[in-house]
């Protein structure tokens, strides 16, 4: 067992080097992140002029709300893990995992963890700059339940983004180029990810829709419990549904895995 846990902390520790090198690209990628954040701070400022409250909370609430969400993006939000896996399976280093008693996906989201933990420590610098300007606007709730409940939901919103993109990878096996799937992904992410707005501003029909939806517990879930955007009993509850699409989605990369790897030996041999 513990022979088996070596090799993916050994995966881990390559991929945070290489993460490492790269430092000043995701220190680069923080600094324009301001910029978006910059206008959601003019656009929203605007939206509240004349309005103390939207939707039940207030200018500072809806912008902590964004800028927890800045933060999550780089602590938990696959970036580019869906083209990595493609580019191994269209190059044929796909093989090498098969020949070594190696968990392909526990090797990617070894790797995964590491860039996340470099791209989200990293994104702290940016914020430190900014903090003079934007930490009067911060107000976060002190419930001692909000951090027993949202660790987790970090933790399971991480697994969803990375099996996603993870799933999006494996369709190489069928598909040469993925780019359509991964970009109509991402517009969808953006809409009911809450990345534009905070979900609870939507008609309540369609945000009683969008709960049982992946998308809702990449990042918009996290946030919410974090930012006092939700309730205790809400969360408790979105915690098992997100739990299910964990599930859900680890048993369809499997499948996707098992049956794109017959596609491929069929193909090769």
């Amino acid at each position: 067992m513990f022979s088996s846990f070596d090799k993916y902390r050994q995966a881990f520790l390559v991929g945070l080097q290489s993460n490492i090198v790269y430092r000043w690209n995701f220190m680069v990628r923080g600094f324009f992140s301001l910029f978006h954040l910059a206008v959601v701070f003019i656009l929203w400022g605007a939206a509240f002029a004349g309005a103390d409250q939207i939707g039940g909370f207030d200018l500072k609430q809806t912008l902590t709300y964004f800028v927890t969400l800045l933060v999550l993006q780089f602590f938990i939000s696959a970036f580019n893990e869906d083209y990595q896996i493609s580019e191994e399976i269209r190059n044929g280093l796909i093989n090498q995992f098969l020949l070594k008693p190696i968990n392909y996906f526990l090797y990617r989201l070894s790797i995964f963890v590491a860039a996340r933990l470099v791209s989200g420590l990293l994104i702290f610098v940016p914020l430190l700059v900014a903090y003079p300007v934007i930490g009067d606007t911060l107000t976060f709730p002190h419930d001692p339940w909000r951090l027993a409940v949202g660790i987790p939901a970090l933790l399971m919103s991480a697994l969803i983004q990375f099996s996603i993109a993870y799933c999006f990878g494996l369709l190489t096996f069928w598909f040469l180029d993925i780019q359509g799937f991964v970009i109509l992904s991402m517009a969808i992410e953006t809409v009911l990810g809450g990345q534009m707005f905070p979900l609870d501003l939507l008609p309540a029909w369609i945000y009683r829709t969008a709960q049982f939806l992946p998308f809702y517990y990449q990042m918009y879930f996290p946030g919410a419990i974090l930012t006092g955007r939700t309730d205790q009993a809400a969360a408790v509850q979105g915690l098992g549904i997100q739990a299910c699409w964990v599930i859900a989605l680890l048993l369809l990369n499997q499948v996707l895995w098992t049956r794109g790897l017959r596609r491929h030996t069929a193909v090769g041999g």
